[in-house]
């Protein structure tokens, strides 16, 4: 990768529903060079998919909580069937296994508290967890699906530390 690579998917992450030929205008490539790039970087998994982000707002999802969870069970066995179940809640839309005190966390988006304690319930009655601890988020100060591309690692003869 290079500095017109990382050029392109800065671009992307910001509209990913440019045109290939504007994508190219504003990186200084004809279309045809531009469109190759863009294949290599999607068939390399740099560019995992390309989504629409939704406003939480318009979809009545307003309300996101960071749920930490504790749990006496640390097998495989036992993470993947967590895992399974978290699969099946849309309302989960991200989950780590963590280190320190919490075990995982999950970030959940629901439409209010009613509809977190009913989360709440359906989760616990499918797996055995040792505490749950729910924070509300009172306000979102920063939000962004675009990643840092400074840290990408250049080929050498592209000249690492340039834009």
């Amino acid at each position: 990768m290079d500095r017109l690579d990382r050029k392109i998917l800065r671009l992307l992450q910001e509209d990913s529903t440019l045109a290939v030929a504007d994508v190219a205008k504003k990186v200084g490539l004809s279309t045809t060079p531009c469109w190759r790039r863009i294949q290599k970087l999607e068939e390399e998994g740099v560019i995992r998919r390309r989504v629409a982000v939704l406003s939480p707002e318009k979809i009545n999802v307003r309300v996101n909580v960071f749920v930490s969870i504790r749990t006496n069970s640390h097998s495989h066995e036992w993470l993947r069937r967590f895992s399974e179940v978290i699969q099946d809640f849309p309302e989960v839309v991200e989950f780590y296994r963590m280190s320190g005190d919490v075990d995982y966390l999950l970030r959940v988006v629901v439409p209010d508290i009613a509809a977190y304690d009913a989360f709440y319930k359906r989760l616990i009655a499918k797996i055995e967890i040792r505490d749950v601890s729910s924070s509300f988020a009172m306000e979102q100060i920063k939000y962004t699906t675009e990643m840092p591309l400074d840290y990408m690692v250049l080929d050498k003869e592209s000249g690492a530390n340039a834009a």
